[in-house]
């Protein structure tokens, strides 16, 4: 498989990775906390797949290759929090630095694609990553209401980061 195709391939285990998080995260669809966390746990190995099959489809250094190094750290921190969640241990402040890393990773793919003469594809790309790093900051904002015994608001806020964070993922990876 040709570098373009599997970063194409990678892009899209990433988007599918976050659409499962999203639906995981939908009050109305996973009522039940510990099937929540399976499923966030599921889309989030998918994610760190796909943006770790991105980067490494990237020859040379760049902030995009870099960004999606970091996103797929943010989503192994992200796993390391629910599995200790699942193990009844409080991994919930992991949760949130994983999303915070994940936000950081997308804003400087982010960066690099501004850097890049525009066209349409470009500008796809680069509302995809900030939608994806938008999405992140208010997942980690979500966890930190919950944190802050704010379970109701921070559940919505996590469902609406989810949901634009899946949002940012497709349109990148249909780019």
């Amino acid at each position: 498989m040709a570098n373009e195709e599997l970063g194409t391939f990678g892009g899209w285990i990433n988007a599918v990775g976050t659409i499962i998080s999203a639906l995981g995260s939908t009050p109305p669809i996973i009522e039940d906390s510990v099937a929540h966390n399976e499923w966030n746990l599921i889309g989030n190995v998918l994610q760190a797949t796909g943006n770790a099959v991105e980067a490494d489809v990237i020859e040379h250094f760049s902030l995009t290759k870099l960004g999606n190094e970091i996103q797929a750290v943010g989503n192994v921190t992200v796993i390391i929090g629910i599995l200790m969640i699942l193990n009844k241990d409080d991994g919930a402040e992991l949760v949130i630095s994983g999303n915070w890393i994940q936000a950081l990773g997308a804003s400087l793919a982010f960066v690099d694609e501004l850097q890049s003469e525009f066209n349409v594809q470009r500008v796809l790309k680069i509302n995809g990553y900030m939608l994806q790093a938008i999405g992140n900051s208010l997942q980690a904002i979500g966890g930190i209401y919950g944190l802050r015994n704010k379970e109701h608001e921070g559940k919505y806020i996590n469902m609406t980061g989810s949901w634009i964070q899946a949002t940012g993922a497709i349109i990148s990876a249909i780019t």
